[in-house]
């Protein structure tokens, strides 16, 4: 074990990047698999819960997460919250039923909700704010990676081994995670007798649950919707009453409203929106209106996955120079800019030109995120910090659902109504477009009502990227907290006390 502090915090940031690359790699490697695995279990029907389940788990967990993390220090959580996604990870694997696998999704999601908080609250720990930055560079670049390869991994496993493979090949790669955090987070805790506010994080994990089953199921069952509605608002409302009660709150009411994490984190909801706006309906555009294949929709994604993190290297590189909040405003500034090339898409464009905004908008994300995360952490203290960090993560991931729900009722509802001088035009003919690009000349009435419906989802999209440019306006340039660094100098190589720079 390296005595030396210089070595001490690269090994816990490679053991942090080796957590992060079993969730970031989850979503293309489960995508690329799903079809087969569906085609086994059956129940076709409950495809999209494969992947709701475990945003859902996730996003209602990481706020309890990192209070308790809080509370109770990084290392304890991140050994509970890696255990949990590998015992989900296991069954996943066993899975007899599309059912089962469903619930064993949800348990990896938990896991997930402790990893990705308290992982980058670890990050927040150790360095200053210059150098935190860059750090969190390098963490954006495994979401890169895992992009690309992720598909060829499902694709290989799929080819040549059982699906099973594709949650056990998690296992590995989270038992070195843990030994990694055993061996090298020594946290120098004092440990205190507090009351774990239990009924808080559950009635906000009901919450939180019930609202995403109520946003996934718009437009398949009202009742459903009506149902997980009065559900999130009942626990929501018993969930606020007691935070006013107990003295210490699962959620600090007072932290999440303290301007600068509040107007950051609205910020970051929002850039969450317009980012699942661009995954979910720029491949389709290219594949429904362009008539290009499935390889060329999937690399004007990819661009976009490799512009974040050369953004937020380039973001973490000039916190010194410029300062936190003016790269908040430039990253801010990209979004609504490489939204806007979408609105000139025609079906006679080039998939350069689409790929060309979605780089612009991949490095607006890079910088954005990056400042935004390390804006809230540096207005905080240790003890704050975890809670802090979850919040800002927890606003990404509502986003990401509230704008999957927003932008598809747009496309819909523009879909059914057959604006713009285009016939509505049924799912089996605009299914049978995707398939078969090469059918869109046989087909020129569902090409036109496909693209005349994305074009107002794009126009939706970039007023949600403008409006995120205008809330980040609002982000002040505040004064960081004086952490109290818990992580002993011995064990990270920082001092016990980070007096941080000007945000």
């Amino acid at each position: 074990m390296p005595e030396t502090p210089a070595l001490r915090r690269p090994l816990i940031v490679a053991a942090i990047m080796a957590a992060m690359a079993m969730i970031s790699i989850e979503a293309t490697i489960v995508s690329t698999a799903m079809p087969q695995i569906a085609g086994q279990l059956g129940d076709l029907h409950l495809y999209s819960w494969v992947f709701s389940a475990f945003l859902l788990a996730q996003t209602a967990m990481t706020v309890a997460f990192g209070k308790l993390a809080d509370l109770y220090g990084r290392r304890p959580i991140l050994l509970i919250g890696i255990a949990i996604f590998l015992a989900g990870s296991l069954l996943c694997g066993f899975a007899w039923s599309m059912p089962s696998l469903i619930v064993f999704r949800l348990i990896q999601g938990v896991g997930a909700g402790a990893i990705q908080p308290v992982a980058l609250t670890v990050v927040g720990d150790m360095y200053s704010v210059e150098e935190r930055g860059k750090v969190q560079g390098y963490l954006a670049s495994v979401w890169g990676v895992s992009s690309v390869a992720g598909p060829l991994a499902g694709g290989l496993i799929i080819q040549h081994l059982s699906w099973a493979w594709i949650f056990w090949i998690n296992i590995p790669i989270g038992i070195l995670a843990a030994a990694g955090f055993v061996a090298f987070l020594n946290e120098g805790i004092t440990r205190e007798k507090r009351k774990v506010d239990v009924l808080g994080a559950g009635l906000f994990a009901v919450s939180v649950a019930a609202l995403m089953v109520a946003l996934t199921e718009i437009g398949s069952s009202t009742v459903t919707v009506a149902a997980a509605l009065a559900v999130a608002l009942a626990a929501g409302v018993l969930f606020l009453a007691q935070e006013r009660r107990v003295r210490d709150p699962m959620m600090d009411l007072g932290l999440w409203l303290r301007r600068v994490i509040a107007t950051a984190n609205v910020v970051t909801l929002l850039s969450g929106m317009t980012i699942i706006g661009l995954t979910t309906f720029l491949p389709m555009y290219v594949q429904g209106v362009l008539g290009q294949t499935p390889l060329v929709a999937g690399f004007t994604l990819t661009v976009m996955v490799l512009g974040w993190p050369i953004g937020a290297t380039v973001a973490a590189k000039n916190f010194k120079r410029f300062g936190l909040r003016p790269i908040l405003l430039l990253g801010a500034a990209l979004l609504p800019i490489g939204a806007s090339v979408f609105l000139f898409l025609g079906p006679g464009a080039s998939p350069v030109f689409a790929g060309f905004g979605s780089l612009i908008v991949g490095f607006g994300m890079g910088f954005l995120s990056n400042a935004a995360i390390v804006i809230v952490q540096s207005s905080v203290g240790w003890s704050e910090r975890g809670a802090a960090t979850s919040s800002n993560i927890f606003s990404r991931n509502l986003g990401s659902t509230l704008g999957a729900t927003a932008l598809g009722a747009v496309f819909n509802l523009s879909l059914a109504s057959g604006g713009g001088g285009a016939l509505p035009a049924s799912l089996d003919r605009i299914q049978a477009l995707l398939e078969r690009p090469g059918a869109i000349a046989a087909d020129p009435q569902t090409q036109e009502a496909l693209a005349h419906s994305l074009h107002l989802t794009f126009w939706a999209m970039f007023c949600v990227a403008a409006l995120t440019f205008a809330l980040a306006l609002l982000v002040p340039k505040a004064r960081a907290a004086a952490a109290t660094v818990r992580v002993p100098e011995e064990a990270a190589g920082v001092p016990e006390a980070v007096p941080t720079p000007e945000a």
